[in-house]
C-alpha cells in the first residue's frame, strides 16, 4: 500500500530539522520523495552538505536539490549560528571531513518536476525560508493547484502571546525572506502555517531527550550529542527545561492535523518598515474594508495544539523504531 502521504521537504538543516527528520523517516504513512536545502540555518552549501550527513546517517534514500542562498528583494540576514553552530548542528563534532554530492537539477526545478508528474500527490513540508517555493511558483505558476497540501514552520500570529523570535513581530523563517513568503502565501495551494503560537508550546524536556537518547539507538544518541548547545541556549534564554522543537512540530501537522485547532483566512507578509516578516492574518469569519488581503487566497494558521499529545507521538516514533 502506498504511504499516505508523498512530501517534498524543503530545510536547512539545524538541529530541530534532523530531529524533524529523523521523524519523518520512521513514520510508515509517510514516503520523502525529495529534499530540497535552502539558506537559512547556515548557507545553502553547508545546509546541502548537512542534509547528505543526515539522510545517509539517517538511512533515507532521497535526491538532494540544492537551492537558493539568498532570499528574494533584500539582503541576507546574518545566519544564526549562535543558534545551531557554525556546523548547523550544534558544534557537536559529528560533521567534520564529510562531503555531498547534490543533484545537477534546482530544488525549485525538483518541485515543479515532482508536481507536475504527481499531480494531487505531493505534500510541500516547508521548515525553512521559503524561497524555494516562490522560486518554483515564479517558473510554474501552475503547478499551485496541483499541490496535495503545503504545511510551513514559520510564522507567528499573537494566538499564544508570541509573536517573534528575531523581532517583536517576525519569525526567524519567514523574516529570512519575507518576499518570497508574502508570494507563497498568494498562491492558491492549501497551506497551514505552523507557527510559534503552537511550537514554542513543544518543549521536548531533557529528561525526554535523555530517553530518546537511551532507547532511540544510535540516532537517539545523535540527537542528544547535537541537541546540547540548543537545549542550553533555550534554558538560559528561555527559562526552558529543555528545547523547543518547531520543525517536529509542522511535521507531526502534516501527518496528525487532528493535534491541531487552526483559523482561516487570507495571510499577508511585512516586506518592509519595522515590522519586516511579521505574518498577519484577515479572519473569514470577519468583515474589514477594502485593503492588502483582499483577492488572496484564504489559508490557515495553527492557533492552539495539544503539546503533550505531540511530544509522546514523537518520543514514541523514535524509540519503537529503534526496536523494529
Amino acid at each position: 500500500m502506498s504511504p499516505q502521504h508523498r512530501i517534498i521537504l524543503d530545510t536547512d538543516p539545524g538541529i530541530d530539522d534532523a530531529m524533524a527528520l529523523l521523524f519523518l523517516r520512521h513514520r510508515p504513512d509517510v514516503r520523502i520523495e525529495a529534499i530540497t536545502t535552502v539558506f537559512g540555518n547556515g548557507g545553502v552549501d553547508l545546509t546541502t552538505r548537512n542534509a547528505h550527513l543526515l539522510t545517509r546517517r539517517f538511512g533515507i534514500e532521497a535526491p538532494i536539490h540544492p537551492g537558493a542562498d539568498l532570499p528574494m528583494g533584500m539582503a541576507r540576514r546574518k545566519l544564526a549560528t549562535h543558534v545551531h553552530g557554525a556546523d548547523g548542528l550544534g558544534d557537536a563534532g559529528l560533521s567534520q571531513g564529510f562531503g555531498a554530492s547534490p543533484e545537477a537539477e534546482s530544488a525549485a526545478q525538483a518541485i515543479v518536476r515532482l508536481v507536475r508528474a504527481h499531480p494531487g500527490e505531493i505534500s510541500l513540508l516547508a521548515i525553512a525560508p521559503l524561497t524555494n517555493l516562490a522560486l518554483a511558483l515564479q517558473f510554474d505558476p501552475g503547478i499551485a493547484p496541483l499541490v496535495k497540501q503545503v504545511v510551513v514552520m514559520g510564522g507567528a500570529f499573537g494566538f499564544a502571546g508570541r509573536r517573534g523570535n528575531v523581532s517583536p513581530v517576525a519569525e526567524a523563517n519567514i523574516a529570512n525572506d519575507p518576499h518570497a513568503a508574502d508570494l507563497v502565501l498568494g498562491a492558491v495551494w492549501p497551506v497551514t502555517m505552523v507557527g510559534l503560537d503552537v511550537t514554542s508550546s513543544c518543549i521536548l524536556s531533557q529528561a525526554a531527550a535523555r530517553l530518546i537518547a537511551q532507547q532511540g539507538g544510535a540516532n537517539g544518541q545523535f540527537l542528544w550529542d547535537i541537541s546540547r548547545n540548543y537545549e542550553a541556549l533555550y534554558r538560559e534564554h528561555d527559562g526552558i527545561d529543555g528545547c523547543c522543537i518547531h520543525d517536529v512540530a509542522a511535521a507531526a501537522c502534516l501527518v496528525r492535523p487532528d493535534l491541531f485547532e487552526t483559523v482561516s483566512g487570507p495571510i499577508r507578509v511585512a516586506t518592509e518598515s519595522v515590522a519586516i516578516g511579521a505574518t498577519l492574518l484577515e479572519p473569514d469569519d470577519q468583515t474589514f474594508p477594502p485593503g492588502a488581503w483582499d483577492d488572496r487566497p484564504s489559508h490557515k494558521a495553527c492557533r492552539a495544539v495539544d503539546a503533550q499529545a505531540l511530544i509522546a507521538l514523537y518520543r514514541d516514533t523514535l524509540t519503537g523504531a529503534a526496536t523494529q
